[in-house]
């Protein structure tokens, strides 16, 4: 989610397809909790240092601009750290803390929160045990930001995982998919193409991953 797409090697392509252009109608929370236009790589400084690339972000907003009738200006608040498994994401830990406090900053003078987008699962895939607990520890996370959000039926857009650190995608996988919590769409990940190292998703995929998101974004919107 962070965005790896076009980093080899610890170095970024540099690489912007058309469909991640930047564009005056869509804004980014930066780390100083300041709006700016928004471009890639759309976690710079967020999280610790690592080189970024292309997520599924920018081509997200794009895509639900072009083809969502009601949709204007677009706040993306980016808040993804990488190689970190749920329960580093579990409430009272720093990064649920972080997460919560970049959203609420995001509304704060404004605006309308629709959704939060979760690609996140590769390093609960090493460890059985993880992988077993993610289901329960990915709707218990769902529910606890819907409380500490105040918003109890928020969209909840979350990705079925492409590859993994470990053995156990699929146990993962099925937890991701046998989610059945109201107002949670799942897309997947699976068949798209990965960098050689064989964990992150290429930049032409992160583009097709960023078309099913908006895609159930928009079908959300519409129900």
């Amino acid at each position: 989610m962070a965005g790896r797409g076009g980093v080899r090697h610890g170095k970024w392509d540099g690489n912007v397809p058309p469909e991640s252009a930047p564009n005056p109608s869509i804004l980014r929370l930066n780390p100083q909790l300041q709006w700016e236009e928004a471009h890639e790589p759309l976690h710079t400084g967020i999280g610790p240092p690592k080189t970024q690339g292309v997520g599924p972000g920018m081509a997200f907003a794009n895509e639900i601009r072009a083809k969502g009738s009601m949709v204007g200006v677009v706040g993306l608040v980016p808040c993804a750290v990488g190689g970190t498994k749920i329960s580093a994401w579990a409430r009272g830990t720093t990064l649920y803390n972080e997460l919560l406090r970049r959203t609420n900053a995001s509304v704060s003078g404004g605006g309308q929160l629709r959704a939060i987008l979760w690609y996140q699962g590769e390093s609960d895939t090493v460890r059985s045990e993880d992988a077993e607990a993610y289901k329960g520890n990915l709707e218990k996370l769902i529910i606890d930001l819907r409380s500490d959000l105040g918003h109890p039926t928020l969209l909840f857009i979350q990705v079925a995982l492409a590859s993994g650190e470990g053995k156990f995608i699929e146990t993962v996988r099925r937890g991701q998919l046998g989610i059945r919590l109201p107002n949670v769409k799942c897309v997947d990940a699976k068949g798209l193409r990965l960098e050689p190292d064989k964990l992150h998703l290429t930049t032409i995929a992160q583009i097709h991953l960023a078309q099913k998101l908006a895609a159930a974004f928009l079908a959300a919107d519409q129900s």
